[in-house]
């Protein structure tokens, strides 16, 4: 027996919930002449070293091109999946089986291979209606957000191409950045996500932000910021995000929509709020599991989720949130079986897509001119 003073270390009380790397890429790929070694084919490799890995890319296929479009926006982590070129079945290919984790499906298996998750995901020049439709799917259960290439030769044609997707995960971008491979807008679209992320956050659209290495559109497109006709403004109107020269000069997205059919879940930011803050969370805790459940251990629950939310607020990521327990949802038996129920909500920080100034004409202001020049 001990004659003296013993110290048990608890550990109740509310938990940090860490920030996600929100802006991690997941890029699928085609290049015959990559090393392979480095990127064996069907495989997610994590790419730390973007130089380096250029360096291994090749020069056919989208590899290389796609890298090089990324790069120019910033240098992100990435895990890129190099699927095999082939000139009859490419969509196969691309594709690849769910059951073993070949093609674009190598994504799902990225988090437990290379200890990351891509979130922002895309297939440049490869993105066809069959692969973006399961890209959507990977994205999903991936909590990500895809950005793919609406296809068509007129706006006519886009906006019937946007009408075959109903998915909050996806952005579709048309046309093309004329300097560029067939899938340049959209691997500059990935680099400048993941660049956002860094720079500003995930609660800030794509949209209006310069895009670098850019020199021209490979279609032209009328625009104009007070002029709701225009071809950009269709586009808009469709969830058609559209390439346009800025007004304030160079090259930007301008389009905050996705295709999602929740209008809850039309805003890119509101898609990707939603998606960060549930992994958070439920990261953040893994502690409270298997923990006796007790009045302490629910409210230490509610405090970590609130905690984070009036973080998120103060960063201006979120407007507001809260979590609370809900009796009517906790019966009992539920609670005597080791379940609970918490619930939460938020209110996503939307983008400021329409703005209207009033101007009105008036000769009031004669009135202190002549006042002016009397004294």
């Amino acid at each position: 027996m001990l004659h003296g003073i013993k110290t048990n270390i608890l550990t109740a009380g509310t938990r940090a919930i860490a920030a996600l790397a929100s802006g991690v890429i997941g890029l699928i790929v085609t290049a015959d002449d990559a090393d392979a070694a480095a990127f064996p084919l069907d495989t997610p490799v994590l790419v730390t070293d973007l130089r380096a890995a250029l360096a291994k890319a090749g020069t056919s296929g989208t590899m290389k091109p796609s890298l090089e479009a990324i790069y120019d926006q910033t240098s992100p982590i990435l895990i890129v999946v190099r699927v095999a070129e082939d000139d009859l079945d490419q969509d196969t290919a691309v594709i690849g089986d769910a059951g073993t984790y070949t093609g674009l499906y190598a994504l799902l298996a990225a988090e437990s291979v290379c200890g990351v998750r891509p979130r922002v995901l895309g297939a440049p020049g490869l993105d066809t209606q069959t692969v973006t439709t399961a890209l959507v799917t990977v994205a999903q259960k991936l909590r990500g957000m895809i950005y793919a290439a609406g296809i068509g030769d007129t706006i006519a044609d886009v906006v019937l191409y946007r009408a075959n997707f109903s998915a909050r995960e996806l952005m579709l971008i048309w046309p093309n950045w004329s300097n560029g491979f067939a899938g340049d807008a959209v691997a500059r679209a990935l680099g400048l996500r993941a660049r956002i992320d860094e720079e500003t956050g995930w609660h800030k659209s794509i949209s209006n932000v310069a895009v670098n290495g850019v020199t021209g559109i490979s279609q032209s497109l009328f625009f104009d910021i007070q002029d709701e006709t225009t071809d950009v403004s269709t586009l808009n109107d469709a969830e058609v995000t559209a390439l346009v020269r800025s007004p304030a000069g160079g090259f930007i997205y301008w389009g905050n929509r996705t295709c999602s059919d929740e209008p809850l879940f039309a805003f890119e930011p509101a898609v990707r709020t939603s998606q960060i803050l549930q992994d958070e969370i439920a990261q953040g805790l893994v502690w409270a599991s298997d923990k006796p459940l007790t009045k302490f251990l629910i409210k230490d629950v509610l405090e970590t989720i609130n905690a984070r939310i009036r973080s998120l607020v103060v960063q201006g990521r979120l407007i507001g949130g809260k979590a609370w327990f809900d009796p009517a949802l906790n019966a009992d038996a539920d609670l005597a079986a080791g379940k609970l129920v918490i619930d939460y909500e938020f209110t996503p920080a939307a983008p400021l897509e329409g703005l209207t100034l009033n101007q009105r004409i008036t000769d009031k202001y004669y009135a202190d001119l002549a006042a002016e020049l009397a004294a």
